[in-house]
C-alpha cells in the first residue's frame, strides 16, 4: 500500500481540516500547530500550544531539533516491541492536552527525535486519522507502531499510550465512592462545571472549523434538533447518517491531489477486506444478540463498541454516546458520569480511556478491574478495526471527491450532536445557581481566552466547587 504526501515545503495557510492535506509546515512546530488548532479531531485544541511548548523547554534535546526546519534522514531499522511500548509509555504519562496536543508530541518524537518516519508520511498518517471514527491520535500511535515492530509493536503502542490514563481513571472511580461530606460533594460539583466549560470550548472550536458555511451550519443545527427531540440512540446514528447523505449533496469540492512520497504499509488489501468485514460484523452483529438475551457482560461490550464506532470528529463526540448507552438505561447515574468527565479532562493520553472509569463504576456486572478492561476493550476496538481495514485502500479513496463530501456532512452533524449535549445532560444537571455559571463562565474564559492547560482548569473548577459548597452549607 502507498501512502500520498505532498511537497508543499514551508507554506503556512489556514485551510479548513476537511481538505484533507492537514500539513502545511514541514518542520516548523509554531506553524503546524497553529494549523491543528481547528483539527477535527481536537477538543482540547485551546492551552494545547502552552502545554506543548512547555513540555519541549523542559526538554532540551528535543527544543534543540526543533530549531533547526532540516530533519535527518528516516531511519529503517526496526525496532523491538518492547522498545516501542516503553516510547509510548514514556508519551502516555506526559502527554496531556488532548488529541491535537499527542499528534504533536508524536511528531516530536518520531519525526524529528527518532527519525521513525518523515514529515510527508506522517501527515498522510494523520489525515487518514482525522478521517476515520474513532480515537485519532491513539489510531497514529497505533499505526506508527504497525510500521515500526509490526502487528505486536502496534499492541505494544496502544498499550504504552493507554494504560497510564485508564489505571487513573481506575483508581480515581474507586477512590470517588469515599468522597463524603461537603468537601466531597464540592469537589465532584466541581468536576461537573469542568465538562461545562470543556464541552462548550469543544462546541465553540468545532462549529468555527468544521461549519464555516451555510450548508454545514444547517447540517449541524438539524441534528441538533434531532437529538433535543428524540434522545433515543436511533436519532443519533440518525442523524450522523443524515449528515453524511446532506453532505453528499451540499458539501461537494475537489479533493486534494496526493502526490510526492510514499510509504509502504504492512497490511495487505485481503487482510483489510477481512478486518473490514470483522467491523461491520460486530456492529452489526451485537446488537442481535444482544436482543436475544445474551449475559450482561454482551451487552456492556455492545454499548461501548457501538459508541467508539460512531464517533465522528473528536473525542467529546463519544460523550453523548456514552451517556445514551450508559445513563439511560440507568446503569450509571448523571452525577457520576459528568463526575469521571471531568476527572478524565485531569490525566494524560487519550479521552476514550473515560471507559475505563465507566466500566468501573456501572452498576450491573461484569464491573470494577473486569469492566474496566471490558470497557477499554470494547470502544477502542472498532476504531483500531476500521484502521486497518482501510490502509490498504486510503490512498485511492481519499481521491473521490464523494468521500470528502460525505466526511464534510458527518463532521457538521457530531457538531450539532455535541452542541445538543451542552444543553442536556452537560449544563441541565450541572449549572443549578448564578454561582455555578460564574464558575463555568470562569472555565470557558481560561480555556478560550488565556488558553491555559486543561490540567490547570480541572484543579481551578475543583476548588471552585468545593468553596460554592462550603458557602451554600454557611
Amino acid at each position: 500500500m502507498k501512502w500520498g504526501g505532498n511537497d508543499k515545503g514551508h507554506e503556512c495557510t489556514n485551510r479548513g481540516p476537511e481538505n484533507g492535506d492537514l500539513w502545511h509546515a514541514v518542520g516548523r512546530r509554531e506553524c503546524y500547530l497553529a494549523n491543528q488548532l481547528v483539527d477535527t479531531h481536537d477538543p482540547f485544541g485551546i492551552g494545547a500550544l502552552i502545554g506543548y511548548k512547555f513540555a519541549l523547554w523542559t526538554n532540551k534535546p528535543i527544543q534543540t531539533a526543533m530549531v533547526t526546519d532540516k530533519i535527518a534522514p528516516v531511519s529503517r531499522q526496526a525496532d523491538s516491541p518492547l522498545e516501542v511500548l516503553l516510547v509510548f509509555f514514556k508519551l502516555g504519562v506526559s502527554c496531556f492536552g488532548g488529541p491535537i496536543a499527542h499528534i504533536g508530541y508524536f511528531r516530536e518524537e518520531f519525526v524529528v527525535r527518532r527519525r521513525w518516519l518523515d514529515e510527508q508520511a506522517y501527515g498522510d498518517l494523520v489525515a487518514l486519522c482525522q478521517f476515520l471514527p474513532g480515537p485519532a491520535s491513539s489510531q497514529v500511535g497505533f499505526s506508527i507502531g504497525l510500521m515500526r515492530a509490526g502487528y505486536i509493536g502496534a499492541l505494544a503502542a496502544w498499550a504504552g499510550f493507554t494504560l497510564p490514563s485508564a489505571i487513573a481513571l481506575v483508581l480515581f472511580a474507586y477512590g470517588a465512592s469515599f468522597l463524603g461530606g461537603p468537601a466531597g460533594t464540592g469537589l465532584l460539583h466541581g468536576l461537573k462545571l469542568v465538562a461545562v466549560a470543556i464541552v462548550a470550548q469543544a462546541v465553540w472550536g468545532m462549529a468555527r472549523s468544521l461549519c464555516p458555511d451555510r450548508e454545514r451550519a444547517s447540517i449541524a443545527v438539524a441534528a441538533a434538533l434531532i437529538i433535543l427531540f428524540s434522545t433515543s440512540s436511533a436519532a443519533q446514528i440518525g442523524a450522523i447518517v443524515l449528515g453524511g447523505l446532506a453532505g453528499l449533496w451540499l458539501c461537494r469540492a475537489t479533493p486534494p491531489t496526493a502526490t510526492g512520497h510514499h510509504i509502504a504499509i504492512p497490511v495487505s488489501r485481503t487482510a483489510g477486506l477481512v478486518v473490514l468485514t470483522i467491523f461491520f460484523v460486530l456492529l452489526g452483529g451485537l446488537p442481535i444478540v444482544r436482543s436475544l438475551g445474551s449475559s450482561q457482560g454482551v451487552t456492556l461490550f455492545e454499548a461501548f463498541y457501538r459508541s467508539g464506532a460512531l464517533v465522528f470528529g473528536g473525542g467529546h463526540v463519544v460523550l453523548p454516546l456514552l451517556r445514551q448507552a450508559f445513563v439511560t438505561p440507568g446503569w450509571v447515574s448523571d452525577n457520576t458520569f459528568l463526575a469521571g468527565y471531568g476527572a478524565a479532562q485531569a490525566v494524560p493520553g487519550p479521552l476514550f480511556t473515560f471507559a475505563a472509569y465507566l466500566g468501573t463504576v456501572v452498576t450491573p456486572s461484569p464491573h470494577g478491574v473486569l469492566g474496566a478492561a471490558l470497557g477499554l476493550f470494547g470502544i477502542f476496538l472498532p476504531g483500531l478495526l476500521i484502521l486497518l481495514g482501510t490502509l490498504p485502500f486510503w490512498d485511492s479513496f481519499r481521491k473521490r471527491a464523494g468521500a470528502q463530501a460525505i466526511k464534510r456532512g458527518v463532521n457538521a452533524a457530531v457538531v450539532g450532536l455535541l452542541g445538543a449535549t451542552l444543553y442536556n445532560p452537560v449544563w441541565t444537571s450541572s449549572v443549578n445557581a448564578p454561582g455555578d455559571f460564574g464558575v463555568a463562565l470562569v472555565r470557558f474564559a481560561l480555556l478560550t481566552v488565556w488558553r491555559v492547560p486543561p490540567l490547570f482548569v480541572v484543579i481551578v473548577s475543583a476548588v471552585g466547587g468545593v468553596a460554592l459548597t462550603l458557602l451554600a452549607k454557611g
